[in-house]
């Protein structure tokens, strides 16, 4: 079990207010993750925000390519590795005003695996960095790497597509990331091993949810549930349901936001939506982001409809 990250400290009142740190996650690859999180930095740095996107994808990073980049000179596993001294060393400019990149590690065969000191390091000086918004694409999937950054973040959005692959995948990240953020919570004791048996699901030891946990903490560690109850309410993902087909889709992202009250605990939200599009695919190929290739069409609207939102704090409420 790998050692979780600390929270950052909340800033005092009357401090100069920090840069907000968003990570883009997805329970598995192919749902256009990367493609929209370029698109939202770049609509972000439209709207007048400092912004730097942050290739995380450890292994296998591209979104240089989505924003029409040739490869970096530079990237993350310089950094890393310490062949520079600052992350300020291998920012890249993408062209658009305000927007900056730091293209992904994949420069190097363990990138993946970074160990806790590494990460630690880079997420200080991620905090560090003089701009409005730090944007991170996360690499697919529940690794401990990637979801440490996506509970470190101010805020955390989740991917997914409206097929039962990507949907079940997505809830998964969504649980396996609150189970990690109940044990960063927890002292060592008895509260840390059933948290463990959560996370591993190991035969016969395996909770249902989170309810079920809380009850066994109670019976053999009391004030070890507080704890929980305060990470659970602080833990408000919000979801982002790409690639729509149907109307019928939309209602996908209420769905999973239902299903993390019910059955997780949760206060999770529906950020918004972006439809399926042929301008996306078409700029793809041109290794164009289609937010500048074809800025009025139906996916660069609700992109930049999507950041105001995000700005603002706003959700999709149930139609019903």
């Amino acid at each position: 079990m790998s050692a979780p990250l600390a929270m950052p400290p909340p800033p005092a009142a009357d401090a100069r207010p920090q840069r907000q740190i968003w990570s883009v996650g997805g329970g598995k690859g192919g749902i256009g993750k990367s493609l929209l999180t370029a698109s939202l930095g770049w609509q972000l740095a439209q709207l007048g925000k400092r912004v730097v996107l942050v290739d995380a994808d450890l292994g296998g990073a591209n979104l240089h390519t989505c924003l029409g980049l040739q490869n970096p000179k530079r990237t993350l596993g310089d950094f890393i590795q310490r062949r520079v001294a600052q992350i300020e060393d291998v920012l890249v400019e993408t062209g658009q005003p305000g927007l900056r990149l730091v293209s992904g590690a994949s420069d190097f065969l363990s990138a993946a695996n970074i160990n806790y000191a590494q990460k630690v390091r880079v997420l200080n000086r991620l905090r560090a960095l003089d701009v409005d918004v730090v944007l991170i694409d996360l690499g697919a999937g529940t690794s401990y790497n990637i979801i440490d950054f996506f509970l470190i973040s101010n805020l955390g959005l989740l991917t997914v597509v409206p097929e039962p692959t990507s949907v079940e995948n997505g809830y998964r990240f969504i649980k396996s990331a609150l189970y990690r953020k109940l044990r960063i919570a927890t002292r060592e004791g008895p509260a840390r091993q059933l948290i463990d048996d959560a996370l591993s699901q190991r035969e016969g030891k395996g909770f249902k949810n989170p309810v079920e946990l809380l009850n066994a903490v109670r019976e053999i560690d009391p004030p070890a549930v507080d704890l929980m109850k305060k990470a659970m309410a602080s833990f408000q993902p919000r979801f982002i349901l790409n690639q729509v087909r149907a109307e019928s889709d939309v209602a996908v992202g209420h769905h999973l936001v239902t299903a993390c009250v019910r059955h997780l605990g949760i206060r999770a939200s529906y950020a918004g939506f972006v439809h399926y599009d042929d301008a996306v695919w078409q700029a793809v190929r041109h290794r164009r982001l289609f937010v500048v290739e074809a800025p009025r069409s139906r996916a660069s609207e609700e992109v930049r409809r999507l950041a105001c939102g995000l700005l603002r704090g706003e959700s999709l409420q149930l139609p019903w």
